[in-house]
Protein backbone atom coordinates (compact mmCIF):
# COMPACT_ATOMS: atom_id res chain seq x y z
CA UNK A 1 0.00 0.00 0.00
CA UNK A 2 1.00 3.52 -0.64
CA UNK A 3 -0.03 6.84 1.22
CA UNK A 4 0.48 9.87 -0.33
CA UNK A 5 0.89 13.17 2.87
CA UNK A 6 0.96 16.85 2.21
CA UNK A 7 -0.25 18.66 5.16
CA UNK A 8 0.10 21.84 6.54
CA UNK A 9 -1.17 21.10 10.01
CA UNK A 10 0.72 18.37 11.58
CA UNK A 11 -1.10 17.47 14.63
CA UNK A 12 -1.14 13.44 15.03
CA UNK A 13 0.87 13.08 11.96
CA UNK A 14 3.57 11.49 13.86
CA UNK A 15 1.53 8.90 15.31
CA UNK A 16 -0.18 8.02 12.10
CA UNK A 17 3.12 8.29 9.83
CA UNK A 18 4.49 6.08 11.97
CA UNK A 19 1.55 3.34 12.68
CA UNK A 20 1.50 3.44 9.06
CA UNK A 21 4.96 2.79 8.26
CA UNK A 22 4.81 -0.03 10.77
CA UNK A 23 1.83 -1.98 8.86
CA UNK A 24 4.74 -1.49 5.93
CA UNK A 25 2.98 1.13 3.98
CA UNK A 26 5.05 3.27 1.91
CA UNK A 27 4.83 7.01 2.87
CA UNK A 28 5.25 9.37 0.05
CA UNK A 29 5.31 12.98 -0.41
CA UNK A 30 6.22 15.84 -2.85
CA UNK A 31 9.33 17.25 -1.14
CA UNK A 32 8.76 20.76 1.06
CA UNK A 33 7.72 20.63 4.82
CA UNK A 34 5.88 17.72 5.00
CA UNK A 35 8.86 15.53 3.91
CA UNK A 36 10.56 17.71 6.23
CA UNK A 37 8.72 16.61 9.15
CA UNK A 38 8.18 12.79 8.19
CA UNK A 39 12.16 12.96 7.78
CA UNK A 40 12.44 14.52 11.53
CA UNK A 41 10.81 11.70 12.87
CA UNK A 42 13.27 9.36 11.56
CA UNK A 43 11.48 8.30 8.56
CA UNK A 44 11.81 7.65 4.87
CA UNK A 45 9.32 9.03 2.43
CA UNK A 46 9.55 8.38 -1.24
CA UNK A 47 9.40 11.51 -2.69
CA UNK A 48 7.97 11.74 -6.29
CA UNK A 49 9.88 13.47 -8.65
CA UNK A 50 7.78 16.23 -10.23
CA UNK A 51 8.62 19.21 -11.40
CA UNK A 52 7.92 22.86 -9.56
CA UNK A 53 7.11 26.15 -10.68
CA UNK A 54 5.66 29.79 -9.80
CA UNK A 55 7.45 29.66 -6.39
CA UNK A 56 5.85 26.29 -5.64
CA UNK A 57 2.26 27.20 -6.42
CA UNK A 58 2.51 24.70 -9.55
CA UNK A 59 3.95 21.12 -8.02
CA UNK A 60 0.91 18.75 -6.95
CA UNK A 61 -0.73 19.84 -10.23
CA UNK A 62 0.90 16.77 -12.15
CA UNK A 63 -0.28 13.32 -13.87
CA UNK A 64 1.90 11.51 -11.81
CA UNK A 65 0.11 12.68 -9.06
CA UNK A 66 -3.57 13.08 -10.19
CA UNK A 67 -3.51 9.50 -11.94
CA UNK A 68 -1.89 7.53 -8.99
CA UNK A 69 -5.23 9.33 -7.22
CA UNK A 70 -7.56 8.48 -9.97
CA UNK A 71 -6.73 5.27 -11.77
CA UNK A 72 -9.42 2.68 -11.43
CA UNK A 73 -7.83 -0.23 -10.20
CA UNK A 74 -10.68 -2.24 -12.17
CA UNK A 75 -10.32 -0.99 -15.39
CA UNK A 76 -7.98 -2.30 -17.79
CA UNK A 77 -7.07 0.93 -19.90
CA UNK A 78 -6.68 2.93 -16.28
CA UNK A 79 -4.15 0.04 -15.29
CA UNK A 80 -2.89 -0.13 -18.91
CA UNK A 81 -1.98 3.40 -18.88
CA UNK A 82 -0.26 3.57 -15.46
CA UNK A 83 2.08 0.83 -16.39
CA UNK A 84 2.77 3.31 -19.76
CA UNK A 85 3.49 5.85 -17.83
CA UNK A 86 5.25 4.13 -15.02
CA UNK A 87 2.84 5.78 -12.32
CA UNK A 88 2.66 3.66 -9.11
CA UNK A 89 -1.03 4.51 -7.48
CA UNK A 90 -2.27 5.40 -4.45
CA UNK A 91 -4.21 3.15 -1.51
CA UNK A 92 -4.35 6.31 1.18
CA UNK A 93 -4.90 9.74 0.30
CA UNK A 94 -3.61 12.62 3.53
CA UNK A 95 -4.72 15.65 2.80
CA UNK A 96 -5.32 19.12 5.04
CA UNK A 97 -5.36 22.38 3.27
CA UNK A 98 -3.83 25.56 3.86
CA UNK A 99 -5.37 27.83 6.80
CA UNK A 100 -6.89 30.41 4.63
CA UNK A 101 -9.61 31.08 7.10
CA UNK A 102 -7.47 31.84 10.67
CA UNK A 103 -5.29 34.12 8.36
CA UNK A 104 -7.43 35.87 6.87
CA UNK A 105 -9.53 36.64 9.94
CA UNK A 106 -6.30 37.86 11.33
CA UNK A 107 -6.18 42.12 12.11
CA UNK A 108 -4.36 43.77 9.73
CA UNK A 109 -4.25 41.16 7.26
CA UNK A 110 -3.69 42.22 3.50
CA UNK A 111 -5.73 41.00 0.54
CA UNK A 112 -2.27 39.58 -0.46
CA UNK A 113 -1.82 37.65 2.29
CA UNK A 114 -4.79 36.19 2.36
CA UNK A 115 -4.89 35.22 -1.48
CA UNK A 116 -1.82 33.36 -0.72
CA UNK A 117 -3.45 31.03 1.58
CA UNK A 118 -6.14 30.05 -1.20
CA UNK A 119 -5.13 26.30 -1.14
CA UNK A 120 -5.26 25.18 -5.05
CA UNK A 121 -3.48 21.64 -5.43
CA UNK A 122 -4.77 20.39 -1.91
CA UNK A 123 -8.44 20.28 -2.43
CA UNK A 124 -7.56 18.95 -5.89
CA UNK A 125 -6.28 15.94 -4.73
CA UNK A 126 -8.42 15.30 -1.35
CA UNK A 127 -11.37 15.89 -4.36
CA UNK A 128 -9.94 13.48 -6.35
CA UNK A 129 -9.12 10.76 -3.58
CA UNK A 130 -13.02 10.77 -2.93
CA UNK A 131 -14.05 10.61 -6.26
CA UNK A 132 -12.24 7.53 -6.52
CA UNK A 133 -13.79 6.10 -3.01
CA UNK A 134 -13.76 2.76 -4.60
CA UNK A 135 -10.28 2.19 -4.14
CA UNK A 136 -8.66 4.96 -2.19
CA UNK A 137 -9.21 6.01 1.36
CA UNK A 138 -8.91 9.90 1.22
CA UNK A 139 -8.16 11.23 5.22
CA UNK A 140 -8.64 15.05 5.69
CA UNK A 141 -8.70 15.22 9.42
CA UNK A 142 -6.26 14.52 12.36
CA UNK A 143 -9.13 13.23 14.78
CA UNK A 144 -9.53 10.31 11.84
CA UNK A 145 -5.89 8.86 12.19
CA UNK A 146 -6.75 6.82 14.63
CA UNK A 147 -9.55 5.60 13.58
CA UNK A 148 -7.55 4.75 9.77
CA UNK A 149 -4.98 3.26 11.79
CA UNK A 150 -7.02 0.94 13.69
CA UNK A 151 -8.80 -0.54 11.08
CA UNK A 152 -5.83 -1.14 9.21
CA UNK A 153 -4.60 -3.05 12.00
CA UNK A 154 -7.41 -5.18 12.35
CA UNK A 155 -8.81 -5.63 9.17
CA UNK A 156 -5.29 -5.24 6.77
CA UNK A 157 -7.31 -2.90 4.82
CA UNK A 158 -10.01 0.00 5.10
CA UNK A 159 -13.68 -1.05 3.89
CA UNK A 160 -15.47 0.17 1.20
CA UNK A 161 -18.13 1.78 3.71
CA UNK A 162 -15.64 3.58 5.21
CA UNK A 163 -14.16 4.85 2.65
CA UNK A 164 -17.13 6.49 1.21
CA UNK A 165 -17.80 7.68 4.92
CA UNK A 166 -14.42 9.22 4.53
CA UNK A 167 -15.09 10.52 1.04
CA UNK A 168 -18.15 12.62 2.37
CA UNK A 169 -16.02 13.94 4.86
CA UNK A 170 -13.46 15.13 2.31
CA UNK A 171 -16.02 16.72 0.04
CA UNK A 172 -17.49 18.37 2.75
CA UNK A 173 -14.37 19.86 4.02
CA UNK A 174 -13.19 21.31 0.32
CA UNK A 175 -16.88 22.83 0.25
CA UNK A 176 -16.29 24.46 3.28
CA UNK A 177 -13.05 25.42 2.43
CA UNK A 178 -14.75 27.31 -0.70
CA UNK A 179 -17.56 28.72 0.62
CA UNK A 180 -15.04 30.23 3.26
CA UNK A 181 -13.03 31.98 0.11
CA UNK A 182 -16.48 32.89 -1.51
CA UNK A 183 -17.89 34.47 1.86
CA UNK A 184 -14.40 36.60 2.07
CA UNK A 185 -14.55 37.75 -1.56
CA UNK A 186 -18.31 38.99 -1.48
CA UNK A 187 -17.84 40.80 1.71
CA UNK A 188 -17.85 43.45 -0.21
CA UNK A 189 -21.41 43.33 -1.24
CA UNK A 190 -24.24 43.46 1.21
CA UNK A 191 -26.28 40.87 -0.58
CA UNK A 192 -24.11 38.80 -2.95
CA UNK A 193 -26.20 36.70 -5.76
CA UNK A 194 -24.63 33.42 -4.16
CA UNK A 195 -24.79 33.20 -0.64
CA UNK A 196 -23.11 30.01 0.65
CA UNK A 197 -23.47 29.04 3.88
CA UNK A 198 -20.85 27.22 5.78
CA UNK A 199 -21.61 25.83 9.47
CA UNK A 200 -19.92 23.28 11.85
CA UNK A 201 -21.72 21.20 13.91
CA UNK A 202 -21.34 21.87 17.58
CA UNK A 203 -23.52 19.77 19.51
CA UNK A 204 -25.94 16.84 18.88
CA UNK A 205 -29.07 17.78 20.92
CA UNK A 206 -31.40 15.19 22.37
CA UNK A 207 -34.51 16.18 20.00
CA UNK A 208 -35.70 18.34 17.80
CA UNK A 209 -38.58 20.80 18.88
CA UNK A 210 -40.34 17.79 19.25
CA UNK A 211 -39.30 14.02 20.62
CA UNK A 212 -40.31 12.58 17.51
CA UNK A 213 -37.42 15.09 15.42
CA UNK A 214 -33.74 14.81 15.23
CA UNK A 215 -32.19 17.54 16.11
CA UNK A 216 -28.25 19.43 16.12
CA UNK A 217 -26.37 22.59 16.37
CA UNK A 218 -24.42 23.96 14.21
CA UNK A 219 -22.57 27.59 14.79
CA UNK A 220 -21.15 29.53 11.48
CA UNK A 221 -17.79 28.54 10.88
CA UNK A 222 -15.27 30.97 12.35
CA UNK A 223 -17.51 32.78 14.01
CA UNK A 224 -15.57 34.75 17.15
CA UNK A 225 -18.29 33.93 19.40
CA UNK A 226 -21.38 31.77 18.94
CA UNK A 227 -23.97 30.74 21.38
CA UNK A 228 -22.41 27.61 22.90
CA UNK A 229 -18.59 28.98 22.47
CA UNK A 230 -16.56 28.57 25.90
CA UNK A 231 -19.76 27.42 27.82
CA UNK A 232 -19.37 24.33 29.80
CA UNK A 233 -21.91 22.12 31.27
CA UNK A 234 -21.71 21.36 34.89
CA UNK A 235 -25.13 19.39 35.50
CA UNK A 236 -28.34 17.81 34.00
CA UNK A 237 -29.18 16.23 30.44
CA UNK A 238 -28.36 17.14 27.80
CA UNK A 239 -29.62 20.23 25.91
CA UNK A 240 -32.72 19.91 23.20
CA UNK A 241 -33.32 22.41 20.53
CA UNK A 242 -35.89 24.26 22.16
CA UNK A 243 -33.52 25.02 25.43
CA UNK A 244 -31.23 26.42 23.15
CA UNK A 245 -34.06 28.45 20.71
CA UNK A 246 -34.76 29.98 24.53
CA UNK A 247 -30.72 29.97 25.67
CA UNK A 248 -30.46 32.45 22.48
CA UNK A 249 -33.36 34.51 23.36
CA UNK A 250 -32.37 34.83 26.91
CA UNK A 251 -28.71 35.66 26.19
CA UNK A 252 -29.77 38.36 23.87
CA UNK A 253 -31.44 40.20 26.26
CA UNK A 254 -28.65 40.21 29.12
CA UNK A 255 -25.92 41.70 26.44
CA UNK A 256 -28.59 44.76 26.96
CA UNK A 257 -27.38 45.23 30.05
CA UNK A 258 -24.21 45.87 32.39
CA UNK A 259 -25.75 46.02 35.94
CA UNK A 260 -27.07 42.87 37.53
CA UNK A 261 -29.35 41.55 35.10
CA UNK A 262 -31.70 38.41 35.57
CA UNK A 263 -33.75 36.86 32.48
CA UNK A 264 -36.32 34.32 32.48
CA UNK A 265 -37.57 32.90 29.16
CA UNK A 266 -40.02 30.72 28.34
CA UNK A 267 -40.36 29.59 24.78
CA UNK A 268 -38.36 31.85 23.14
CA UNK A 269 -39.81 35.02 25.45
CA UNK A 270 -39.16 36.78 28.31
CA UNK A 271 -41.46 36.09 31.04
CA UNK A 272 -39.58 37.87 33.74
CA UNK A 273 -36.62 40.67 33.40
CA UNK A 274 -35.42 42.72 35.85
CA UNK A 275 -31.71 45.15 37.07
CA UNK A 276 -30.80 45.38 40.82
CA UNK A 277 -28.00 46.24 42.85
CA UNK A 278 -27.10 42.82 43.09
CA UNK A 279 -27.84 39.79 41.02
CA UNK A 280 -30.20 38.23 43.59
CA UNK A 281 -32.27 41.18 43.64
CA UNK A 282 -32.29 40.79 40.20
CA UNK A 283 -33.56 37.46 40.40
CA UNK A 284 -36.00 38.09 42.74
CA UNK A 285 -37.77 40.93 40.82
CA UNK A 286 -37.45 38.67 37.60
CA UNK A 287 -39.20 35.64 39.21
CA UNK A 288 -42.06 37.55 40.70
CA UNK A 289 -43.02 38.97 37.20
CA UNK A 290 -44.28 35.92 36.28
CA UNK A 291 -43.87 32.93 38.68
CA UNK A 292 -46.29 30.92 36.86
CA UNK A 293 -44.38 31.11 33.25
CA UNK A 294 -41.09 30.83 34.82
CA UNK A 295 -41.88 26.98 36.07
CA UNK A 296 -39.54 25.24 33.75
CA UNK A 297 -37.74 28.31 31.75
CA UNK A 298 -34.47 29.11 30.85
CA UNK A 299 -32.55 31.82 33.59
CA UNK A 300 -29.74 33.93 32.38
CA UNK A 301 -28.15 35.59 35.33
CA UNK A 302 -24.93 37.89 34.48
CA UNK A 303 -23.25 37.79 37.75
CA UNK A 304 -21.97 35.02 39.68
CA UNK A 305 -24.14 32.47 41.57
CA UNK A 306 -23.50 32.73 45.59
CA UNK A 307 -25.02 29.94 47.66
CA UNK A 308 -27.99 31.98 48.72
CA UNK A 309 -29.09 32.42 45.35
CA UNK A 310 -28.33 28.90 44.54
CA UNK A 311 -30.86 28.07 47.26
CA UNK A 312 -33.13 30.19 45.96
CA UNK A 313 -32.82 28.66 42.32
CA UNK A 314 -32.59 25.38 43.48
CA UNK A 315 -36.49 26.12 44.84
CA UNK A 316 -37.59 26.56 41.11
CA UNK A 317 -37.97 24.10 38.63
CA UNK A 318 -35.20 25.42 36.17
CA UNK A 319 -34.48 23.89 32.72
CA UNK A 320 -31.20 25.75 31.95
CA UNK A 321 -29.77 27.92 33.97
CA UNK A 322 -26.79 29.96 32.46
CA UNK A 323 -23.92 32.71 34.54
CA UNK A 324 -20.55 33.49 34.88
CA UNK A 325 -19.45 31.14 37.40
CA UNK A 326 -21.00 29.84 40.81
CA UNK A 327 -19.58 28.98 44.27
CA UNK A 328 -19.07 25.46 45.87
CA UNK A 329 -22.43 26.36 48.04
CA UNK A 330 -24.56 27.28 45.08
CA UNK A 331 -23.62 24.35 42.75
CA UNK A 332 -24.27 21.91 46.08
CA UNK A 333 -27.44 23.24 46.40
CA UNK A 334 -28.51 23.13 43.12
CA UNK A 335 -27.28 20.04 41.88
CA UNK A 336 -29.79 18.81 43.93
CA UNK A 337 -31.99 18.91 41.20
CA UNK A 338 -30.61 16.51 38.90
CA UNK A 339 -32.57 17.47 35.13
CA UNK A 340 -30.94 21.32 35.74
CA UNK A 341 -28.59 21.98 32.97
CA UNK A 342 -26.27 24.07 34.40
CA UNK A 343 -24.20 26.14 32.37
CA UNK A 344 -21.03 28.30 32.43
CA UNK A 345 -20.83 31.05 30.69
CA UNK A 346 -16.97 31.69 30.24
CA UNK A 347 -16.87 33.93 26.92
CA UNK A 348 -16.14 37.58 26.69
CA UNK A 349 -16.13 38.40 23.55
CA UNK A 350 -19.00 39.31 21.76
CA UNK A 351 -20.74 38.28 18.28
CA UNK A 352 -20.28 40.39 15.07
CA UNK A 353 -22.38 42.46 14.97
CA UNK A 354 -22.54 41.76 10.68
CA UNK A 355 -24.26 38.94 11.61
CA UNK A 356 -27.00 38.18 9.00
CA UNK A 357 -29.97 36.83 10.42
CA UNK A 358 -31.70 33.74 8.65
CA UNK A 359 -34.91 32.58 8.88
CA UNK A 360 -36.28 29.30 6.85
CA UNK A 361 -39.00 29.17 4.92
CA UNK A 362 -40.29 26.39 2.66
CA UNK A 363 -37.82 25.65 0.10
CA UNK A 364 -35.17 28.96 1.23
CA UNK A 365 -34.45 31.12 3.18
CA UNK A 366 -35.26 34.64 4.10
CA UNK A 367 -31.81 37.10 4.49
CA UNK A 368 -31.84 39.84 6.13
CA UNK A 369 -29.38 42.63 8.47
CA UNK A 370 -29.19 41.45 11.87
CA UNK A 371 -30.98 43.72 14.35
CA UNK A 372 -28.31 44.44 16.81
CA UNK A 373 -28.86 48.14 17.48
CA UNK A 374 -30.34 49.78 19.77
CA UNK A 375 -31.86 53.42 20.24
CA UNK A 376 -30.99 55.11 23.24
CA UNK A 377 -32.83 58.24 25.13
CA UNK A 378 -30.88 60.73 23.33
CA UNK A 379 -32.05 60.01 19.63
CA UNK A 380 -35.90 60.02 21.27
CA UNK A 381 -38.64 62.31 20.31
CA UNK A 382 -40.64 63.54 23.53
CA UNK A 383 -44.35 64.14 21.71
CA UNK A 384 -46.39 64.56 25.05
CA UNK A 385 -45.98 65.55 28.57
CA UNK A 386 -41.91 65.31 29.81
CA UNK A 387 -40.93 62.27 31.49
CA UNK A 388 -39.16 62.34 34.95
CA UNK A 389 -35.27 60.56 35.34
CA UNK A 390 -37.31 57.81 37.11
CA UNK A 391 -39.86 57.35 33.66
CA UNK A 392 -36.40 57.60 31.80
CA UNK A 393 -35.20 54.89 33.55
CA UNK A 394 -38.04 52.46 33.10
CA UNK A 395 -38.64 53.55 29.71
CA UNK A 396 -35.04 52.47 28.43
CA UNK A 397 -35.42 48.62 30.04
CA UNK A 398 -38.65 48.37 28.64
CA UNK A 399 -37.87 49.27 25.10
CA UNK A 400 -34.67 47.24 25.21
CA UNK A 401 -36.92 44.24 26.67
CA UNK A 402 -39.85 45.05 24.02
CA UNK A 403 -37.52 44.84 21.48
CA UNK A 404 -36.23 40.96 22.10
CA UNK A 405 -40.26 39.59 22.64
CA UNK A 406 -42.22 38.10 19.75
CA UNK A 407 -44.58 40.85 17.76
CA UNK A 408 -46.47 41.75 18.45
CA UNK A 409 -44.89 42.92 21.77
CA UNK A 410 -45.92 44.99 24.59
CA UNK A 411 -43.97 45.44 27.77
CA UNK A 412 -45.09 46.64 30.99
CA UNK A 413 -42.08 47.58 33.66
CA UNK A 414 -41.71 49.77 37.03
CA UNK A 415 -38.98 49.75 38.81
CA UNK A 416 -36.55 48.38 36.32
CA UNK A 417 -38.51 44.83 36.69
CA UNK A 418 -41.22 43.78 34.06
CA UNK A 419 -44.63 43.39 35.34
CA UNK A 420 -46.73 42.33 32.27
CA UNK A 421 -45.78 41.17 29.10
CA UNK A 422 -47.54 40.61 25.91
CA UNK A 423 -46.37 38.44 23.56
CA UNK A 424 -46.94 37.40 19.81
CA UNK A 425 -50.37 38.49 19.54
CA UNK A 426 -51.89 38.98 16.10
CA UNK A 427 -53.60 42.40 17.01
CA UNK A 428 -51.50 44.95 19.26
CA UNK A 429 -54.49 46.07 21.55
CA UNK A 430 -55.10 41.92 22.64
CA UNK A 431 -51.44 42.15 23.28
CA UNK A 432 -51.54 45.29 25.83
CA UNK A 433 -54.95 43.41 27.17
CA UNK A 434 -52.42 40.39 27.86
CA UNK A 435 -49.43 42.60 29.61
CA UNK A 436 -52.24 44.39 31.85
CA UNK A 437 -53.75 41.09 32.96
CA UNK A 438 -50.59 39.67 33.82
CA UNK A 439 -49.42 42.64 35.96
CA UNK A 440 -53.00 42.06 37.83
CA UNK A 441 -52.45 38.33 38.11
CA UNK A 442 -49.42 38.50 40.44
CA UNK A 443 -50.49 41.63 42.40
CA UNK A 444 -48.27 44.35 40.29
CA UNK A 445 -49.43 47.88 40.79
CA UNK A 446 -49.67 49.63 37.10
CA UNK A 447 -50.26 52.72 37.97
CA UNK A 448 -47.16 54.66 37.24
CA UNK A 449 -46.06 52.18 35.46
CA UNK A 450 -44.46 52.78 31.32
CA UNK A 451 -45.59 50.86 28.30
CA UNK A 452 -42.99 49.70 25.56
CA UNK A 453 -44.41 48.83 22.38
CA UNK A 454 -42.16 47.16 19.42
CA UNK A 455 -44.23 48.57 16.79
CA UNK A 456 -46.66 51.86 16.47
CA UNK A 457 -50.36 52.04 18.22
CA UNK A 458 -52.86 52.07 14.49
CA UNK A 459 -55.28 53.67 17.06
CA UNK A 460 -55.70 55.01 20.36
CA UNK A 461 -57.54 52.24 21.59
CA UNK A 462 -54.19 50.28 22.86
CA UNK A 463 -52.58 53.03 24.88
CA UNK A 464 -56.37 54.36 25.95
CA UNK A 465 -56.51 50.42 28.19
CA UNK A 466 -52.99 51.08 29.55
CA UNK A 467 -54.02 54.79 30.75
CA UNK A 468 -57.02 53.20 32.22
CA UNK A 469 -55.05 50.95 34.40
CA UNK A 470 -52.75 54.06 35.58
CA UNK A 471 -49.95 53.21 32.78
CA UNK A 472 -47.98 57.07 32.94
CA UNK A 473 -45.59 56.70 29.99
CA UNK A 474 -45.21 54.98 27.06
CA UNK A 475 -42.39 54.46 24.69
CA UNK A 476 -43.31 53.47 21.00
CA UNK A 477 -42.00 53.76 17.48
CA UNK A 478 -44.43 56.19 16.00
CA UNK A 479 -45.19 56.52 12.67
CA UNK A 480 -48.42 55.74 12.61
CA UNK A 481 -50.98 57.81 10.42
CA UNK A 482 -53.27 58.26 13.14
CA UNK A 483 -50.57 59.16 15.37
CA UNK A 484 -52.28 62.60 16.20
CA UNK A 485 -55.02 61.00 17.87
CA UNK A 486 -52.71 58.30 20.29
CA UNK A 487 -50.52 61.31 20.97
CA UNK A 488 -53.86 63.17 21.79
CA UNK A 489 -55.28 60.32 23.65
CA UNK A 490 -52.07 60.46 25.98
CA UNK A 491 -51.95 64.16 26.22
CA UNK A 492 -55.45 64.68 27.69
CA UNK A 493 -54.83 62.11 30.27
CA UNK A 494 -51.68 64.15 31.49
CA UNK A 495 -49.38 60.92 30.63
CA UNK A 496 -45.92 60.79 28.69
CA UNK A 497 -44.78 59.31 24.98
CA UNK A 498 -41.94 59.20 23.48
CA UNK A 499 -41.15 58.27 19.97
CA UNK A 500 -38.36 56.08 19.32
CA UNK A 501 -38.34 56.38 15.34
CA UNK A 502 -37.55 52.91 14.51
CA UNK A 503 -39.67 49.29 15.48
CA UNK A 504 -38.42 46.06 16.23
CA UNK A 505 -40.92 43.57 14.69
CA UNK A 506 -39.10 40.07 15.85
CA UNK A 507 -41.29 36.86 14.28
Amino acid sequence: MRALISTYDTTGLDVFARGLAELGVELVTTGGSTDAFLRELGLEPTVIDVPQMLGGRVKTLHPRIHAGILARRDNPEDVATLAEHQIEPFDIVCINLYPFERVAAKQGVTEAEAVEMIDVGGPSMLRGAAKNFAHVTAVCRPERYGFVLDELREDGEISLETRRELAAEAFATTAVYEAAIANWFSERESFPDKLVLSLDKVLDLSYGENPHQRGAYYADRGARAHLLSRVEQLNGKALSFNNLNDLSAGRAIGREFTLPACVIVKHANPCGVALGATIEEAYDKALASDPTSAYGGIVVLNRDVDAALGEKLAEQFVEVLFAPDYDDGALEALRRRKGTRILVDRERRRPSAQQRGLKRVLGGVLVQDADAEIEDRDGWTVVAGTPDEQQWGDLVFAWRVCKHVLSNAIVIATDLATIGVGAGQMSRVDAVRIALDKAAEFGHETRGAVLASDAFFPFPDGPERALERGVRAIVQPGGSKRDDLVIAAVADAGATMVFTGRRHFRH
